[in-house]
């Protein structure tokens, strides 16, 4: 347990629990300072893409190779390259299944060897799952404009794949909403958050992603709304150059696996501007995500914006140059956290900063967990072979309401290194507490900084 004033430090190792806590803090150079020691450089502006993993996660079928670019069809051709979905057999009724409507205009767009947009308007449309595949004409992917309502069908047995919506082997897509939004509503409390592996474990047997992008890129996804997911709500694997932003995520705070945004072996991606409330992880960030940026998010209710998990698979690709900045979280059960399986799969996670983030009635504002197992299930005792590095945290404010402000559970095979706390301020919420034990640390931590910060 540690004690902290404003500018002061003060170890007691004895106090740690000798049969489980081992904790090494070097001595500190420039606790008091007001200044932290200078920061690890910054990842480059595009690194090096990330290479799908082998083998893949069992959730996500393997990436397809792309096709050849078609040559153009003899669909009808609308005016103004604009594919009106209702042309293609669509009925706005809420109870007619439109997916073949909704791929054939896709098709005909695909097609069409100048600018196009499929277009989907005001009304509600019930569709199935469907995947919108390129290459198109030329590599130029249709735009899509979202207007209307789209209903998932509700029964999981429709769903033979692990997504909704899908948008594979394409590059400079446009996914956008009305003014008033585009709506997707997966219904995912018909029956899948029903099912017996999601009531009895923390990890439901079959998710179902609203919308997935694999193999994307220089895309933009603005002004839609996802609510209600089967699982996570937005999907991005193997994709690069995306931004996303002016989105809105919501379903209710007991959703299972309701993450809002999942991003994997992808490179940077830019999340912005817009607001996640959900079951599960407002912004999840997995393995092989490079230079991906968050920044101006409203999270809550959730788990927080999670780095990880980690270390689950073998052959998992590093995790490197993730900033999470300008945020607001707020009735979560976790701030910012990274979280690591035990086992024996061994990786990399840094260049990490996390700063000018509000805390509002968090559980855990900060937290590093190289113990995740959430089915308590796990079969493996081992230590996390993940390696966390170079993890900077800076200007976090707000309020919390369980007796530890910071936890770091650091792997003893894989210590944490390289760890800095700089302008932390947060207050416990039971009034009149004595500010003891606000610091919870186990396992092995190599160069800890904490520096202007009280909690």
């Amino acid at each position: 347990m540690m004690a902290f004033s404003l500018r002061n430090i003060v170890a007691f190792l004895p106090l740690f629990h000798a049969s489980i806590v081992v904790a090494t803090l070097p001595s500190c150079q420039t606790c008091g300072s007001p200044e932290p020691s200078p920061p690890a450089p910054e990842p480059e502006a595009f690194p090096p893409e990330p290479e799908v993993p082998e083998p893949y996660p069992p959730e996500l079928a393997p990436y397809p190779e792309p096709d050849q670019s078609p040559e153009p069809s003899e669909a009808p051709i609308d005016d103004d390259g604009v594919f009106d979905v209702t042309n293609y057999g669509a009925v706005a009724d809420g109870g007619t299944e439109c997916s073949s409507a909704f791929s054939a205009a896709w098709h005909a767009a695909c097609d069409y060897p100048w600018n196009s947009t499929i277009y989907i308007p005001e009304g509600t449309f019930l569709v199935g799952p469907i995947s919108f595949r390129g290459p198109c004409y030329n590599d130029r992917s249709p735009n899509v404009e979202i207007r209307g309502t789209l209903f998932a069908l509700s029964s999981l047995s429709s769903f033979k794949s692990s997504y909704w919506i899908s948008f594979k082997n394409l590059q400079g897509l446009t996914l956008i909403g009305g003014p008033g939004y585009g709506k997707l509503d997966g219904q995912g409390a018909v029956e899948a958050w029903k099912e017996p592996s999601c009531e009895k474990s923390a990890r439901c047997k079959k998710l179902i992603t609203s919308i997935d992008f694999i193999n994307v890129s220089h895309a933009t996804i603005s002004n839609i709304t996802l609510s209600n997911s089967k699982g996570f709500h937005l999907g991005l694997h193997g994709s690069k150059n995306i931004k996303i932003y002016n989105v809105k995520i919501i379903a209710p705070e007991d959703s299972p696996n309701t993450d809002g945004i999942h991003v994997s072996n992808s490179s940077n991606i830019s999340i912005f501007s817009s607001t996640i409330g959900v079951g599960d992880d407002c912004v999840s960030i997995g393995p092989g995500s490079k230079n991906v940026s968050v920044s101006n998010i409203r999270c809550g209710p959730g788990h927080g914006i999670s780095v990880g998990s980690l270390g689950k698979y073998k052959n998992e690709k590093d995790v490197v140059g993730i900033n999470v900045r300008n945020c607001t979280i707020n009735g979560t059960e976790n701030g910012i956290r990274m979280k690591t399986w035990p086992g024996d799969r061994p990786s990399n996670a840094y260049n990490m900063t996390f700063e000018d983030i509000v805390m509002v009635n968090v559980s855990n504002p900060i937290i590093i967990d190289q113990e995740y197992c959430p089915s308590h299930k796990c079969k493996s005792n081992e230590p996390s072979m993940v390696k966390l590095k170079d993890i900077f945290i800076k200007n976090i404010n707000g309020t919390y309401s369980t007796k530890s402000a910071v936890i770091f559970l650091c792997s003893s095979e894989a210590p944490c290194e390289n760890v800095q706390l700089v302008n932390i301020n947060l207050n416990y919420l039971v009034p009149n507490s004595p500010r003891q034990g606000r610091l919870n640390i186990k396992g092995f931590l190599n160069g800890l900084q904490v520096i202007n910060s009280r909690f």
